[in-house]
């Protein structure tokens, strides 16, 4: 009879991993680590580093609001005023955290996927826009509106996704501005003016750059 077959790495992350998540959570986890993945083939990104970051997105998602506040304030991990009023959100900085320390991630790209999958911030990298966008349009995911198009586009352009994935995330949040994190705003700000540059036939690269 032969041996068993080593516990891969991938293996030992997805194990730890369902013992941190409930079973949904876990279920979208794998979605956005199969979209990351897909997507980074699309796009030339590295594959490990997309799976990695999409697996380990959301991995402080599950720890109860005020032990998510009790942890940052002993590890002296900066929170503000607006994300202790909105706990939820300081899952991707606490997610930074427990990779490093309980999963080994140094790599600084995949650590910063997992900062800013939430809100997005300007200039994102391609690896922090993928793992962002297949958080949003993962296979699990099914009252976004407009999800089949803008699938569509995450496989076309990353750039024209954001701008569409934060313009419908800033209609659905003016409802209820208070609840509006002021780094998505001005992640919206920068991808609806490269939107524009591209649409009016601008050129110079990023906004702010030179016509």
């Amino acid at each position: 009879m032969g041996k068993n077959k080593p516990v891969s790495e991938w293996d030992e992350i997805e194990s730890k991993l369902r013992d941190a998540l409930t079973v949904s959570r876990y279920r979208h986890t794998m979605g956005v680590t199969y979209t990351s993945c897909a997507l980074a083939m699309a796009h030339g990104a590295d594959l490990r580093k997309a799976r990695l970051a999409g697996l380990l997105h959301d991995c402080a998602k599950c720890i109860p609001n005020s032990e998510k506040i009790d942890i940052c304030k002993k590890k002296n991990l900066p929170v503000t005023q607006f994300e202790l009023e909105h706990p939820v959100l300081l899952h991707a900085k606490l997610g930074v955290y427990i990779a490093q320390k309980q999963y080994g991630v140094s790599d600084e790209e995949i650590l910063s996927a997992i900062r800013w999958h939430t809100t997005g911030k300007p200039e994102m990298t391609t690896l922090e826009k993928i793992v962002f966008i297949s958080d949003y349009i993962e296979p699990n995911r099914d009252k976004q509106p407009r999800l089949g198009e803008i699938r569509a586009e995450a496989f076309r352009d990353l750039d024209e996704c954001m701008y569409m994935i934060l313009r419908d995330t800033i209609d659905y949040l003016s409802e209820n501005p208070k609840s509006m994190d002021t780094t998505t705003l001005s992640a919206c700000d920068y991808y609806t003016e490269l939107h524009n540059r591209r649409k009016n036939g601008l050129h110079g690269g990023e906004p702010g750059g030179a016509v």
